[in-house]
């Protein structure tokens, strides 16, 4: 006797369902807790139904470099694209790969989409210009007379001078945040070079025309005027300028002003760049090597500003007219070169990061354009809140009319999945960066569903254990073993095909497959934690375990034959006198 009552504990699993109950519900709490602690009550919407502006772009290779486009490069490519979107103060700014050579850019409404149009599609242009004049970034009143042919007291160098044959120099940090310095172990050019003018007005010379001496005082007035604190500002400096133009451009973070002379080394120059920890100081730095063009035109640009003074002597990295770093040289430098100063890791990695990406032969051609207003995302929203009502609507209807009393036990899992999904997306949301779109709610729909079968396939087990004459709770036990391996292979195969198929696609598809795969993995937890321990402790009530008729369980009409059980007990005993 003692055999059948260890086997019917394992069987079931549940010998107290309370625990089951507690852990499910402490899960609850904890997420419901941690929703509003993250300030995120609800659910990201996507643009589909926040509204927005959805840019595809497809990436477009220099004749005869076709293998630059590779998955490393347009990584690269959407985090400048991600950077340049938030700098115009999108902070849920979307943008993704899509196949080998596309890219989504999804932009949420409140946005001025013609500027994200251009900040994304245009490619990153990364120039090294000539430090002409350098200030604070504030405006400034127009210099005297006697302060034309040099730079405003009040200018501070970026950097300092530093080379590998004089490592006591250090860089400094007094107009910008961080200074730099580059360095490098190769001959100076021994071409003397006149001193660069140290501002706009200079290049005006009795000999200059009218329009050259025009174009000269609208360059000083820019300058004086430039207002580096506002980021649109910053980014419209040298907006539409030309790389054999002089321009003015701002810190990235606003703390300088520049006056930038021609450029006459471009990022395509640049063959690599990599952040690294330099073996003797300790310190973080980013090594550049250049193409063998680039590598002699960085050698006369640096060769001419070795021979200037503080701060014609330095270079600016300029990153889309916004000025990423301004090192400063005391020697020719070539082929290899390196950018020290107060790096970080992070610092360091970006700085590289940019010089990369600016010898990418990338470009990106403008594919199409998807506007989504706020009001037709509410629409499509709101549809599709009202196809799910429907469908649970249809789904309480069936399990009410076909098992009754078992609804209930359905509509408290339901209930349970529900905030338990609702929750977790939530929380994705700020956590990965996950966005409900019009599939990933179809999916969600789906998904009520795949939770209803999982009940259905337990009822039905256990009204068979019913009708095969057993009283409810050893039905409920017995059943469960078979239910479960039933439930285990359909969620499977479900999520199974939820990942190969967001695997497979590429944007709002995968929105659909991934909570697909969500709800599904909820659904085994909901149906281990939740309605095989309620279903266990509603056995022991009189309304079920008696059968009443609208339980659901009731043995009459299920068809049960009591005397099934009893009759294979009486014919046991005969068996042996029969033989």
């Amino acid at each position: 006797m003692a055999a059948p009552k260890k086997g019917r504990g394992p069987a079931g699993g549940q010998g107290r369902p309370g625990r089951s109950l507690a852990l499910i519900l402490i899960a609850m709490v904890a997420l419901t807790g941690g929703m509003f602690l993250a300030d995120q009550p609800t659910p990201r919407l996507g643009i589909d139904l926040a509204g927005g502006t959805s840019i595809t772009l497809e990436a477009k290779a220099e004749p005869g470099q076709e293998s630059a486009i590779n998955k490393t490069n347009m990584d690269t490519a959407v985090q400048i694209m991600e950077r340049r979107v938030n700098g115009l103060g999108v902070s849920e700014a979307e943008v993704q790969t899509q196949g080998e050579s596309n890219i989504i850019v999804n932009i949420p409404k409140g946005t001025n989409s013609a500027q994200a149009r251009e900040q994304v599609g245009t490619t990153a242009k990364l120039y090294f210009r000539p430090v002409l004049t350098v200030a604070q970034g504030s405006p400034t009143p127009a210099p005297s007379a006697s302060s034309t042919d040099k730079a405003s007291p009040s200018a501070k160098p970026s950097g300092s001078a530093s080379d590998k044959a004089s490592p006591s120099a250090k860089p400094s940090s007094t107009a910008t945040t961080q200074g730099r310095a580059v360095t490098g172990a190769l001959k100076a050019d021994p071409t003397p070079t006149p001193k660069a003018s140290t501002t706009p007005e200079a290049s005006a010379t009795p000999t200059a025309s009218a329009e050259e001496q025009a174009a000269a005082a609208d360059l000083q007035k820019k300058f004086e005027a430039l207002d580096c604190s506002s980021k649109a500002s910053r980014s419209k400096a040298s907006q539409g300028a030309k790389a054999t133009d002089t321009v003015v451009a701002c810190e990235q973070d606003g703390s300088a002003k520049y006056v930038l002379g021609p450029a006459e080394v471009d990022g395509t120059d640049v063959d690599s760049a990599k952040a690294a920890i330099n073996q003797q100081t300790g310190q973080w730095i980013v090594q550049m090597e250049f193409t063998g063009g680039g590598a002699k035109k960085f050698n006369k640009t640096t060769g001419k500003l070795a021979q200037q003074q503080q701060p014609q002597n330095q270079f600016a990295i300029a990153l889309d007219g916004e000025v990423v770093s301004a090192p400063s040289v005391s020697t020719a430098l070539s082929a290899n070169a390196e950018i020290s100063g107060s790096f970080t890791q992070q610092s360091a990695e970006e700085l590289a990061n940019v010089l990369s990406y600016g010898a990418l032969p990338l470009s990106f051609q403008e594919q199409s354009v998807t506007t989504v207003t706020a009001a037709l995302g509410g629409e499509q929203l709101r549809a599709g809140l009202i196809a799910g009502a429907i469908g649970l609507a249809l789904v309480v209807i069936y399990l009410v009319a076909y098992y009754r009393g078992l609804a209930l036990i359905a509509l408290l899992s339901l209930l349970v999945s529900g905030i338990l999904t609702y929750t977790i997306m939530s929380l994705l949301g700020p956590a990965i960066g996950f966005a409900l779109n019009l599939p990933a709610v179809c999916g969600a729909i789906v998904a009520i569903g795949i939770t209803a079968d999982s009940f259905i396939v337990y009822f039905e087990r256990i009204r068979d254990e019913i009708r095969e004459g057993r009283t409810l709770r050893p039905a409920v036990e017995r059943a469960w073993p078979r239910a479960r391996r039933t439930i285990l292979v359909s969620d499977f195969v479900s999520f199974l095909a939820a990942a190969v198929l967001f695997v497979v696609t590429v944007g709002k598809v995968q929105g659909f497959a991934f909570t697909l795969g969500l709800t599904t993995l909820l659904d085994v937890v909901v149906v281990f934690l939740f309605t095989k321990p309620v279903m266990t402790i509603m056995a022991r009530t009189k309304f079920f375990a008696s059968g009443h008729p609208w339980s659901g369980l009731d043995p009459k009409r299920l068809g049960a034959k009591p005397p099934l059980r009893r009759s294979r007990r009486v014919n046991a005993p005969t068996d042996p006198k029969e033989a």
